[in-house]
């Protein structure tokens, strides 16, 4: 089933740092920000990251809970989010399953060679576990200030 804005998150269920499961209603009452990412460690990604990171506490003001998503695994996540001091847990998709029922693999072209790779992406998900926003295809800069003004219009609006 695929993500549509205005209807619930399928069911789902995964790995995140700190020991956490984290399924399609283990946030239920809550505001949730998952945010995709291609590969821990890379310029886009560490920035985007810290940007999250930075923006944190905004986010916990306004009622929301930010998960990163990608398919490393939980070694290179706990490493990641370590080195940049991330407030918030990672989840790790090694199997693609969340990326595939989000639709953010994709096809890329990289030195010349068709990859699978996974398109930078953002979901909002509102407290009643209805997917409210989504955010495709983006650039990092200016991203998470965007994420963090529905935040908080969906926080005024509860």
């Amino acid at each position: 089933m695929a993500i549509v804005v205005n209807k619930p998150l399928p069911e789902f269920e995964a790995s995140a740092t700190g020991g956490l499961r984290v399924t399609n209603s283990s946030h239920t009452g809550q505001t949730l920000v998952l945010f995709f990412y291609p590969k821990d460690n890379t310029p886009g990604c560490t920035t985007e990251a810290m940007q999250f990171r930075d923006h944190y506490q905004e986010f916990i003001d306004a009622g929301a809970e930010v998960f990163g998503v990608s398919r490393d695994n939980m070694k290179s996540h706990d490493e990641f989010k370590a080195k940049l001091e991330l407030p918030f847990e990672l989840i790790a998709d090694t199997e693609e399953k969340m990326c595939h029922m989000f639709g953010v693999v994709k096809n890329k072209i990289m030195y010349g060679k068709k990859v699978k790779g996974i398109e930078r992406s953002t979901f909002l998900i509102g407290a009643d576990g209805l997917v409210k926003e989504e955010w495709r295809g983006l650039k990092v800069p200016g991203h998470v200030e965007d994420v963090l003004t529905a935040v908080k219009a969906l926080s005024e609006t509860a």
